[in-house]
């Protein structure tokens, strides 16, 4: 995928945030425009593994843009039309439910909402210890909606997080090459 511009929405799994570092990186390196997108939470929550002043410069010199932080910020992806691509990475439950369920109440939901209604992809990675239980509703009714593609995914843990699922972020660029072009990736599950 080269060429592209893509809106790079970010929730709060912050332990893979190491993890997408290198995929946006990868991006870049392909030519593509990234516009960074960040929940409340990872634009405002210190954690152990990043401070979100820390994690916000880092993507910010990155990417060369300023992260969408707000709600009034990311509605007007929708009439610029100007995204080839919306990539959640990672995807929360908390988000994933909220999408599932029209729920605009974050940046990231607002600029997944505003993209979509231009009929564009939008590629989930999702990471969240629910996905297998409370949020399988969830990822089942959101795999077989239209124009939403799905990282390649794996359980991280089935032993000690037997419910969690995690998306193998080396496959980010090929899966949105195989979403821009209107097809799943597969095998969708992982081993």
């Amino acid at each position: 995928m080269n060429n592209k511009n893509i809106g790079f929405a970010i929730t709060g799994s912050f332990c893979t945030f190491k993890k997408i570092l290198p995929c946006i990186q990868k991006l870049i390196e392909q030519g593509n425009d990234i516009t960074p997108i960040f929940s409340y939470t990872v634009s405002q929550m210190d954690t152990r593994f990043y401070k979100a002043s820390e994690f916000a410069q880092d993507i910010e010199a990155l990417t060369g843009k300023k992260a969408i932080t707000t709600i009034a910020d990311a509605e007007p992806i929708g009439p610029k039309n100007n995204l080839d691509i919306m990539i959640i990475a990672p995807c929360t439950g908390n988000t994933l439910a909220k999408l599932n369920n029209a729920i605009t109440d974050t940046p990231v939901l607002m600029a997944v909402k505003a993209h979509m209604r231009n009929n564009k992809p939008l590629l989930i990675a999702v990471s969240t210890n629910d996905a297998l239980s409370s949020n399988a509703k969830n990822l089942g009714e959101l795999l077989g909606k239209k124009n939403i593609y799905f990282v390649p995914f794996a359980q991280d843990d089935y032993i000690k997080k037997c419910n969690s699922l995690i998306a193998d972020y080396e496959l980010i660029d090929t899966s949105a090459d195989a979403a821009i072009e209107g097809r799943q990736l597969q095998p969708i599950i992982r081993k």
